[in-house]
């Protein structure tokens, strides 16, 4: 698992740059077409990381539960998101990845509920499935900021 952390860890760096090299206007921008924003997104990809990883083993999040609510699957921005709550995202990006990988490689997670994702159908059986999707879902998620960057700033 050691590629998976090292890109999880890669990505949450990319996306603290993104948070850092952005006005909060731009990082809370929902244009035409788009149901979330910038801020969102990388929210997101801390909630499900989060969720599928203690969640599916039948552990406590790492994370502010507010956190999950508010940027778990199915949910949209419903505010402005100031620069405080930016500023626990950004935090969160640097702290929650390497919790995840400490408590890894310390043998926490040794239940896990299997979970079938809805958008390919495929199950996560074990923490090591879950990861590797996480590690996928990340690079998704780079993919829509990249795009809402694209749109956002012209």
């Amino acid at each position: 698992m050691d590629f998976t952390f090292a890109f999880l860890n890669k990505t949450r760096s990319i996306f603290i740059k993104i948070i850092e090299e952005n006005t909060l206007e731009v990082l809370n921008k929902v244009p035409n077409g788009f149901n979330n924003n910038i801020i969102w997104n990388i929210a997101h990809c801390i909630s499900a990381e989060q969720g599928l990883t203690y969640g599916l083993s039948g552990l406590q999040v790492k994370v502010p539960d507010e956190i999950i609510a508010n940027y778990k699957k199915g949910t949209r921005p419903e505010s402005f998101i100031a620069q405080e709550q930016i500023d626990v995202i950004k935090e969160l990006l640097k702290t929650s990845i390497k919790q995840t990988e400490e408590d890894y490689k310390a043998g926490v997670f040794n239940s896990f509920n299997p979970y079938v994702l809805s958008t390919t159908g495929n199950t996560l059986s074990n923490v090591d499935d879950a990861l590797q999707f996480v590690a996928m879902h990340d690079g998704l998620h780079y993919g829509y900021i990249l795009a809402l960057l694209k749109v956002v700033k012209g």
